[in-house]
């Protein structure tokens, strides 16, 4: 009898587990369009290199770029925020999915920490299941950073899911670790140029 009642509440506890992952499907990523919005990741505050999947480095970077210029280089998965004397520190990103990568020149807009995020209305209109409106915090897809791309609605923000950098994942925006967005945020100027390759 003992038995049966351990494998019940086996039985029960994965029931339950089950419904309380399936409920988070609401606050699904808008990014992603499948990982949960609540699930918790290492934020990696701290480190000097990145703490993603993707460390962050300083490298050789060839080009006719001004110092405070960021190239995105889509196919690499990967940005650089160009220094000076022929370097860029490089970070790791996750990028558009199928469909939802583009290229272009931009100046950053704005910057915002712990942004609130409002999806706009193409994307309600494919997942009107999303909320209409995210208070920043640690449970906010935008993550710690956000620095705003122009007029567009792409960003280049931070990210609680760590797993996703180097991914193609996103409806367009370039996500990293938050603490690799931070860094940039702190290099990064509004008024910056931002190179996309597509």
């Amino acid at each position: 009898m003992t038995r049966l009642a351990a494998l019940t509440f086996a039985a029960l506890t994965i029931v339950a587990t089950s419904t309380s992952v399936m409920a988070q499907s609401f606050y699904e990523d808008f990014i992603s369009g499948g990982a949960p919005l609540n699930r918790r990741h290492n934020f990696g505050f701290g480190s000097s290199s990145g703490s993603g999947p993707i460390p962050r480095t300083t490298v050789s970077f060839a080009g006719n770029y001004s110092p405070g210029t960021i190239v995105v280089n889509t196919a690499e998965r990967r940005l650089y925020f160009v220094t000076g004397n022929g370097q860029a520190i490089r970070y790791g990103i996750g990028v558009g999915r199928d469909g939802f990568r583009w290229g272009g020149v931009h100046k950053i807009s704005a910057k915002k920490e712990w942004p609130d995020w409002t999806p706009p209305s193409q994307m309600l209109r494919r997942r009107p299941d999303l909320p209409r409106h995210m208070k920043g915090g640690e449970e906010n897809p935008l993550g710690a950073r956000a620095l705003y791309l122009g007029s567009t609605l792409y960003r280049i923000h931070g990210s609680n899911e760590p797993e996703t950098i180097g991914q193609a994942v996103s409806s367009g925006c370039f996500r990293m670790v938050n603490d690799d967005v931070i860094d940039l945020y702190n290099r990064a100027s509004v008024g910056a140029t931002v190179i996309v390759k597509n």
